[in-house]
């Protein structure tokens, strides 16, 4: 259970990637004061942890309603994961569109919009949670396991965030996009896993 509740706290931390979204907060919020820093914070992983966590309870039930089965899921989860994971790679991770970023800077509420979806609740996260979950079908156990990595992995989102700023000055654009990378190249190996194990089931 130690390796199962380690290997997927890793997993999480991947793709949520924390550090790589800390800049993200920084252009949104950083002009704000740090009352409001605070408050955009935690309703944006407050709400992103709410989408997380409701893919992950209604989602395999909801796939298999629709006649879709968990290695399909998988190989979808996968394929989702492998994008993310390039964009990390290439440092050209784009969670949003340019007419998203428009919209975002036009409003005063950036913390639902962009910031909890989809910069933290994205495809790859929401894929991740659904695949973990299909992964253990009525292991109450393991179930509680994978959400309570999620919510920790969510507290670390939440403190690089408050300290979003001081994370970009030390590291700054270079050193971010080498974390992001490092992160990249694990994460690829994990969604080819994902594709893997999700094709031999299909066969």
């Amino acid at each position: 259970m130690t390796s199962f509740a380690l290997s997927t706290f890793l997993t999480l931390f991947v793709i949520l990637d924390p550090v790589g979204v800390s800049p993200v907060f920084v252009s949104l919020a950083g002009d704000r004061k740090p009352e409001e820093q605070r408050v955009i914070a935690r309703k944006a992983v407050v709400v992103a942890g709410t989408i997380l966590v409701g893919f992950g309870l209604v989602g395999r039930p909801l796939f298999q309603y629709i006649g879709v089965s968990v290695d399909a899921l998988r190989v979808a989860g996968g394929v989702v994961l492998f994008k993310v994971a390039f964009e990390m790679i290439t440092a050209a991770r784009k969670r949003r569109t340019k007419a998203e970023s428009r919209e975002a800077e036009e409003r005063d509420d950036v913390s639902i919009f962009p910031l909890a979806i989809p910069v933290v609740a994205g495809p790859g996260s929401i894929a991740t949670i659904m695949v973990l979950v299909a992964n253990n079908p009525g292991d109450i156990p393991r179930t509680g396991v994978i959400f309570a990595a999620l919510v920790l992995v969510l507290a670390v989102v939440w403190v690089g965030f408050r300290i979003s700023a001081g994370i970009s000055r030390v590291l700054g654009e270079t050193g971010i996009n080498v974390i992001s990378r490092v992160l990249g190249v694990i994460l690829a190996a994990l969604a080819v896993q994902m594709m893997a194990d999700g094709v031999l089931g299909l066969l």
